[in-house]
């Protein structure tokens, strides 16, 4: 008989499925085209465990020190996993970060993008990199100004010979995220990007139509788990995956 958690897990998750198809669809989109990541921050192995044996393979985490406490053991059950590092880096966990993750979507200062740069040619692993941008220009906010996100993008090319593979943002949380998805998917377009991560639990509906190709998505949507406060500031006030000044629930 089947672990009740991974019936709850595969239930949601096919919940999840069937709506981000939907949207997609309704949008003119190809639902292979955009990437759903489970936010598994705060949650230990054996609460992850339900989700990864209901299929899920992307994950996302806030910080390198919690992720290297439950993932390498669950990856060597899991060979496929995915994992995308969501919250802010600090340079002097660089190279760890760069070990670990997949995916780091708050590539956001020229110091965090020269440790990278070192990390990565030490370690000769290459995780995709994404731009996090201010769209809202939102001074307690990581993330490049909209302004200067052509130049930054093209430093990290030039000076750091940086594979920049997309861009990522948080709008504010008390304006309709649209325009700053919109204004994220435009940008991408001038820096011929071709991958975007935005949109969350209570927004990615609007994240897709506007082009997102990675949205986050959080446990109460996933397995039902009820989670701790998850998200709170990461940079001073800098909310890594929830627009609410709220902590959020489960794996958002």
């Amino acid at each position: 008989m089947r672990d009740p958690g991974s019936l709850t897990a595969t239930s949601r998750l096919r919940t999840v499925a069937a709506s981000i198809a939907a949207t997609a669809s309704a949008a003119g989109r190809a639902v292979s085209d955009i990437r759903l990541i489970a936010v598994s921050k705060t949650f230990a192995a054996a609460d992850i465990l339900p989700v990864l044996e209901a299929g899920q393979r992307a994950f996302g985490e806030n910080r390198v020190q919690e992720a290297q406490g439950k993932w390498p053991a669950l990856r060597a059950r899991f060979g496929d996993v995915e994992l995308h590092l969501i919250g802010p880096l600090q340079t002097n966990k660089a190279m760890d970060a760069v070990a670990l993750f997949d995916a780091i979507h708050t590539l956001d200062r020229q110091k965090l993008a020269a440790s990278l740069a070192a990390a990565m040619a030490k370690l000769d692993r290459q995780p995709k990199l994404f731009v996090q941008v201010n769209t809202g220009a939102e001074a307690q906010k990581a993330g490049v100004a909209v302004a200067d996100a052509a130049e930054f993008v093209r430093s990290c090319r030039e000076q750091h010979k940086l594979r920049v593979d997309g861009l990522m943002c948080i709008p504010p949380v008390d304006e309709d995220p649209t325009p700053h998805f919109q204004l994220l998917a435009g940008l991408a377009r001038e820096l011929s990007l071709s991958q975007l991560s935005m949109g969350m639990s209570g927004d990615y509906h609007a994240a897709i139509a506007a082009g997102a190709t990675h949205i986050r998505v959080g446990s109460s949507r996933t397995t039902g788990t009820d989670g701790k406060a998850a998200v709170g500031r990461m940079h001073p006030a800098h909310r890594s995956d929830d627009r609410s000044s709220a902590a959020g629930k489960g794996f958002d």
